[in-house]
C-alpha cells in the first residue's frame, strides 16, 4: 500500500477509494492525528496533577493519551518515565500511573482469558439473567434519537469523533444494560466498532463491571451525578429534564432497575471504566 501522502485530505480520500466497506459504514474522519510525532506532543501536554483532581468531569485534563498506547506508539513504561519526569514529587503522578497499571492488569487478564472475555465472568447481580437481555442494540441508540440529549450526544460523539470521556462510557453502558435490558456484549461491539482507543481487554471488562458480571455489584447512575460531572451541559437543554430516566435518587433508581437484584453502586463516581486507558 502507499505510504507517502502530500496531505492529510490525500490519505483520507486514498483509504476511501481502498475501504469502501469501512467508509460506508462509518464516513466520519476524527481529528486525532496518529503517529508518533503527535503522540509525543501530546504526552508533552499532560499535567498529572490536573488529571488527578479533574479526571472525573468532561472538561477535565485527561490526557488523550489512550489512542497511542493502545496501538503501541507510546508504551506504558515510557509514559511512567516520562510523568515522573514532569512532576516535581512522585505522588504528584501516582493517580496517572495506577491507571497505567489498570491497563496492564486487563491486557494480563486477556492473555490468560483469550476469548473468555466475551464471557459473562459471573452471572448478573442485577436480579435478571442472561436471558432477560437482548442481543441487538436499539436502532434509536444507534441513530442518536432517543429524546434523551446525554444519550444522543454520547451516540453522536462516539460515531463522530473516536471517542468518549471515560465517565460518558460508563453513563452510556449503564443505560444500555440497566435501563433498556441489552447485553452488555451488544454495547462492547458497537464501543469496538467505533472508539479509536477499543482495546477488547479494557473496554469488555470495564463493560462486565457495569453491567455486574465481572463484580459484585452493577453501576448505573442519576441525574444529579451526571448534572455535576457533565457540568450540567446536557441537562440544561434538554426537553426531558425533570422527568427523565435518570430522575430520582439512587434508592428510588434501584428500586426501578432492580427490584430483584442485589444492592448495587450507588457513589456516582468513576470508578473503573477502560480503567488502563483513563489516561486519555
Amino acid at each position: 500500500m502507499k505510504r507517502e501522502f502530500a496531505s492529510r485530505e490525500a490519505l483520507i480520500a486514498y483509504l476511501r477509494e481502498h475501504f469502501p466497506q469501512a467508509d460506508a459504514r462509518a464516513s466520519h474522519v476524527t481529528a486525532t492525528l496518529g503517529g508518533r510525532k503527535a503522540a509525543l506532543k501530546a504526552l508533552q501536554q499532560v499535567e498529572a496533577g490536573k488529571y488527578a483532581s479533574t479526571r472525573n468531569f468532561l472538561n477535565g485534563a485527561v490526557t488523550r493519551l489512550s489512542p497511542y498506547l493502545r496501538y503501541g506508539v507510546l508504551s506504558l513504561a515510557e509514559v511512567r518515565d516520562a510523568l515522573l519526569l514532569k512532576v516535581r514529587h512522585p505522588e504528584d503522578a501516582v493517580k496517572l500511573i495506577n491507571e497505567l497499571g489498570w491497563r496492564d492488569y486487563w491486557q494480563r487478564l486477556y492473555a490468560e482469558l483469550g476469548k473468555g472475555i466475551w464471557q459473562d465472568r459471573e452471572p448478573y447481580k442485577t436480579g435478571y439473567t442472561a436471558k432477560d437481555y437482548s442481543e441487538t442494540l436499539p436502532e434509536e441508540i444507534i441513530k442518536g434519537i432517543t429524546g434523551l440529549v446525554c444519550i444522543d450526544s454520547f451516540s453522536r460523539e462516539l460515531q463522530e469523533t473516536g471517542y468518549l470521556h471515560n465517565h460518558q462510557r460508563m453513563w452510556m453502558a449503564a443505560y444500555l444494560v440497566h435501563w433498556r435490558r441489552v447485553k452488555w456484549q451488544a454495547g462492547a461491539r458497537w464501543f469496538l466498532e467505533h472508539l479509536l482507543d477499543g482495546d477488547p481487554a479494557s473496554n469488555n471488562l470495564s463493560w462486565q463491571w457495569v453491567a455486574s458480571t465481572f463484580s459484585h455489584k452493577a453501576y448505573f447512575f442519576n441525574r444529579e451525578n451526571l448534572e455535576r460531572y457533565s457540568k450540567a451541559v446536557y441537562c440544561r437543554d434538554c426537553p426531558l429534564y425533570g422527568q427523565c430516566d435518570f430522575e430520582g435518587s439512587y434508592e428510588y433508581l434501584e428500586a426501578q432497575l432492580f427490584p430483584n437484584g442485589e444492592k448495587v453502586d450507588r457513589s456516582g463516581g468513576s470508578k473503573s471504566w477502560d480503567r488502563p486507558q483513563k489516561g486519555r
